[in-house]
């Protein structure tokens, strides 16, 4: 066996077949012409947007192609072994064995009916690598070693029982526990908030060092992979766009796509002076449960202006998104009051005036399910025009495309369908179906969290122009500190359901910090190598100081 050809991809093509009713089956190529190497215990970080290929890498590293894919081209060796020419009985050997996937969403892999441990273990029953025991006590090591809490016990707990860090943590346990050659990480820390998702970092890290394993790590985030890749490949449209060592993809990139990457945030947000006009949205003394006992929210208070942002950061289960629940009225508080514009607002959604609606939209996380997938983009955004304004017609058709334009798509996006677009393009017109009702503050919920960075820096820009141009308040729940530092005027820090920090973003952002506060903007990956080291260091430190 050589460790330099332990995995060996040449000029791998990968096609998806599209069939269209009355017309002949399109090829569209996904993968063309990759090429790389890897050895034992080391890192191969995939970055790139939406459609670039990264995951399809991934899994072809399994043999597995999705529905409608085929691996057209090119070869996947393992110790000199080409998965493309195995059977069907060779490769399921090979899967879960040789080479194991761990997904971005570890809540959506586990099956809820049965504990994680007998989950963790099935690989290594099923191929009889293990006994049962044998699994459950190495399963027991990896749970300690990942440094999850009670690691006797922790593998009797269902998956509804453990935090969404926990969970992940136990997904690469599950690919651990088969011993395996090669372990795929698909966006593992994606839907983390930053406070997790630097624990869960050096947990993959430490299991890849232990355990001499070697991996790709797939990801659009370009600070994360930084931390734990040796070599980085940057894709683009299924192309390679760059191929080289983490330092000289972070510190010397290159092609301008890959300087793009290494640049992104550069934009900021003047902050703008507090105004002597009343606040536009006030919460006062806000208190809320969702089984009328157990507070999710205690004694929140804050306000936000006319034409500012209000940022609101924490991490998961701070209560962001059920104080998001009370202003919309779709939680009524246990205490406390709501105003907007001056006036109370009804603690029921049905009880709130239609002016009160129109004035107070949303734009939510998933564009995908955010729209109905039936309707074409001039119906979705044409229909708060004429349910709020009366405006149908020839008239409602003018004012869409209108409203097209000033969100950079235009009049040849009127009659298709959310499917004929992409990530980016679907969000961008759930921002114009918000701003078809006029507005004068939107609550965005994590609305650039599921995007790629350069896909996510264009929506921040589209909705700062749009503020300065029409005014409007915008409420920005978000886990995402380098969004907050951008965009924002003032910013509300959560934790546990109390409000920890409130104020102007140069107030905020200003030490000296409480201690949650400080976690978090300490958690911020950055663009740097042995950052993640640096900060774990310095946090064992102040651990022991104190």
């Amino acid at each position: 066996m050589s460790d330099v050809h332990f995995l060996e991809v040449q000029g791998l093509e990968i096609s998806a077949y599209i069939n269209m009713p009355g017309e002949a089956t399109k090829t569209l190529i996904l993968v063309d012409n990759i090429s790389f190497t890897l050895k034992r215990g080391e890192v191969l970080g995939l970055i790139g947007e939406s459609g670039a290929g990264k995951s399809t890498i991934g899994l072809a590293a399994m043999a597995y192609g999705r529905a409608g894919c085929k691996i057209t081209g090119g070869t996947m060796k393992i110790d000199g072994v080409d998965l493309f020419k195995l059977s069907s009985r060779e490769i399921n050997k090979v899967r879960g064995t040789r080479v194991a996937y761990v997904a971005q969403s570890a809540a959506a892999s586990f099956n809820p009916a049965h504990k994680i441990g007998d989950q963790v273990i099935e690989v290594a029953i099923e191929h009889k690598l293990m006994s049962k025991a044998e699994a459950l006590d190495y399963a027991g090591e990896l749970y300690a070693k990942l440094g999850l809490p009670d690691p006797e016990n922790f593998g009797n707990r269902y998956p509804h029982q453990v935090s969404g860090g926990q969970l992940q943590r136990a997904m690469t346990v599950m690919a651990l526990c088969a011993k395996p050659d090669l372990i795929v990480f698909d966006e593992p820390t994606t839907a983390l908030d930053v406070t997790t998702q630097i624990e869960v970092l050096a947990t993959i890290k430490h299991a890849i060092k232990d355990s001499g394993v070697a991996a790709l790590y797939i990801t659009h985030d370009l600070a994360v992979v930084a931390q734990v890749a040796d070599h980085i490949m940057v894709l683009r449209h299924g192309k390679m766009v760059e191929y080289n060592s983490t330092d000289k993809i972070i510190n010397h990139a290159s092609q301008k796509y890959t300087q793009d990457l290494v640049s992104i945030r550069a934009m900021q947000k003047q902050e703008q002076a507090v105004p002597d006009s009343p606040a536009i949205l006030q919460v006062n003394n806000i208190a809320a449960a969702y089984d009328g006992v157990t507070k999710i929210l205690k004694d929140v208070t804050l306000h936000l202006h006319a034409g500012q942002t209000l940022s609101i950061v924490g991490e998961s289960g701070s209560g962001k998104s059920t104080l998001a629940r009370v202003i919309t009225g779709l939680l009524p508080p246990m205490q406390g009051e709501v105003l907007f514009n001056g006036k109370p607002l009804s603690s029921a959604l049905k009880n709130r005036s239609k002016e009160q609606l129109r004035d107070l939209q949303m734009i939510y996380q998933m564009a995908d399910v955010a729209m109905n997938p039936r309707h074409t983009i001039g119906q979705i955004i044409g229909r708060p025009i004429e349910f709020y304004f009366g405006i149908s017609g020839a008239e409602n058709r003018k004012m869409t495309i209108e409203l097209l334009e000033q969100i950079e798509l235009g009049e040849e996006y009127f009659d298709r369908y959310p499917a004929e677009l992409s990530g980016g393009q679907k969000q961008r017109v759930c921002i114009a179906r918000a701003l078809a009702a006029k507005p004068s503050l939107i609550i965005c919920d994590e609305v650039t969290s599921a995007l790629d960075p350069l896909v996510a820096d264009g929506i921040l820009q589209l909705l700062m122009s749009l503020q300065e141009k029409h005014a409007i308040a915008y409420l920005f729940i978000t886990h995402d500190l380098a969004t907050v530092k951008a965009i924002s005027d003032s910013i509300a820090v959560m934790y546990q359901g109390s409000l920890v920090r409130f104020g102007q973003k140069s107030m905020v952002l200003a030490p000296p910090f409480d201690d949650y506060t400080d976690m978090l903007l300490s958690s911020v990956p950055h663009m740097e190598l042995g950052w993640l080291e640096k900060t774990l260091a310095n946090r064992k430190m102040q651990s022991a100081d104190n």
